[in-house]
């Protein structure tokens, strides 16, 4: 199959390049840094692993497949000694005492970091736009958002800046962006992979995922990340994805989508007429379509924002300026706190922290906060119905086509609404694969959870087919 990091690990075994020269030629497209793509170069870094791997080779000596493959790391991981800024002013001069495990395993298996990448502050944002870095532009067309909250990495990926990047998607952060950039983004089975050193936004959806341009490159990835972490308990163990059990369709015989989603006022009628088209090449091929019902829209959206507020406040309570972060004095301490966090969090991330506090209230928590809960049982209920009649659920990615920059951060409610297909997702914890294929913003493959191989193989069958 057809896989970029295979492609070049053969070059780099081949002696047709130096990884030096790799990495230099990757350094040199992210320097002018044209799309706003880059918080932090890791030049040193990079070119000091690059060098090592050209000694092994040069020595006779084999290297692993990703060994000397330049990536990009959205600015929400550790990494030890590097500066962790989460594009936001609270951070800007934080230092990651320590690595994530995710960025750990890629670094054990050879891969060499290059570039810390603009998101939205704290993951607070669908269109990369609320960072101190200004906004992400679209691959496609500058004068669009890039997606977010992971913009940058996808961008990089878009452009071939990286050759992967890592991002975390919470309610849709690596796959809406991806889908805006065409490119393959996958948010895994909730679990599957450590978040330990992922800067926590909404815990009970936060996950780690690979952005890439080849189905192949994100099973290899996804397969290096996976395992259990005795840093995290959220994490299991997982089955290995062999290239042979994604290769060919196996055992799918029947297709399920929403058909809420296409009845919603707020879907544009092209992505519509293009997801319906897409359907009924599937349904050509003697796969069964079977209409499934949801939850509309709007009470997903709702849901996953009323506990994504109420985690996010909760979680970022540790932010005051007190161990880490860009301290202001006041007269006193708790003046301190305020301003510290006042002048320092984004609108977007104060507007998701006040909204996160009056969730938890006395008063309030009774009333939103557990009805939130009850609602996402209840949504996760209904995905185990459904899997028991389809294996896969397609579904468009976003509504809409990516908005102009700016026009988001006037409306957040609208931007909030662009989330409207994958929150769902998140709050079943089930894993889904956005492809750059069936729509102008891409398509999303979900299975049941614990299943991320039939995602990756039903996506190399829709392949060649759409």
């Amino acid at each position: 199959m057809e896989s970029q990091i295979l492609k070049i690990h053969q070059q780099l075994m081949n002696k047709e390049i130096s990884c030096t020269d790799l990495v230099k030629g990757k350094l040199d497209l992210l320097k002018p840094n044209t799309h706003q793509t880059v918080n932090t170069l890791l030049d040193s870094l990079a070119l000091d692993l690059a060098a090592k791997v050209d000694a092994k080779i040069e020595n006779g000596e084999t290297i692993g497949v990703l060994e000397g493959i330049p990536f990009g790391i959205k600015d929400v991981f550790m990494l030890q000694g590097t500066v962790t800024t989460a594009s936001s002013n609270l951070l800007k001069n934080y230092k990651s005492a320590y690595t994530a495990s995710a960025i750990q395993k890629l670094l054990d298996a050879g891969a060499i970091p290059i570039v810390k990448e603009n998101c939205d502050s704290f993951g607070h944002g669908s269109s990369s736009e609320n960072t101190i870095f200004g906004a992400v532009k679209n691959a496609v067309n500058q004068n669009l958002v890039a997606g977010g909250s992971s913009g940058g990495s996808a961008v990089n990926v878009a452009l071939d800046y990286t050759v992967f990047s890592i991002g975390g998607d919470t309610g849709g952060s690596v796959r809406q962006p991806a889908g805006y950039n065409h490119v393959y983004g996958f948010k895994p089975t909730y679990g599957r992979i450590s978040r330990f050193g992922l800067m926590a936004y909404a815990s009970s959806t936060d996950c780690v995922g690979p952005i890439a341009n080849t189905i192949e490159d994100i099973r290899i990835l996804l397969n290096v990340m996976s395992g259990k972490d005795i840093k995290d308990q959220t994490t299991y163990v997982s089955k290995e994805i062999s290239e042979e059990s994604i290769s060919k369709v196996i055992g799918i015989k029947t297709i399920g989508y929403f058909k809420n989603f296409m009845e919603s006022d707020a879907i544009n009628p092209k992505i519509k007429n293009d997801f319906l088209a897409s359907i009924e090449k599937i349904k050509a091929k003697g796969i069964e379509i079977k209409e499934l019902d949801f939850f509309k829209s709007d009470i997903l959206v709702s849901t996953y924002y009323t506990l994504a507020m109420a985690e996010t406040a909760s979680n970022l309570s540790r932010l005051d300026g007190s161990n880490y972060g860009n301290r202001i004095e006041d007269k006193n301490l708790k003046e301190s706190y305020a301003i510290t966090r006042s002048e320092n969090f984004s609108e977007e991330t104060k507007r998701r922290i006040v909204g996160g506090n009056q969730v938890l209230s006395q008063g309030f928590s009774d009333e939103i906060y557990l009805k939130g809960l009850a609602l996402r049982d209840a949504i996760s209920e209904n995905f185990e119905n459904d899997f028991k009649e389809v294996d896969i659920i397609i579904s468009p990615v976003t509504p809409s086509a990516p908005p102009k920059i700016g026009d988001s951060l006037k409306d957040p409610h609208a931007m909030y609404l662009s989330d409207a297909y994958t929150v769902g997702f998140s709050l079943g914890q089930l894993p889904t694969l956005t492809i750059p294929q069936g729509t102008e913003t891409g398509l999303q493959i979900t299975a049941a959870k614990n299943n991320d191989g039939l995602v990756l193989q039903f996506a190399n069958f829709l392949k060649d087919l759409i």
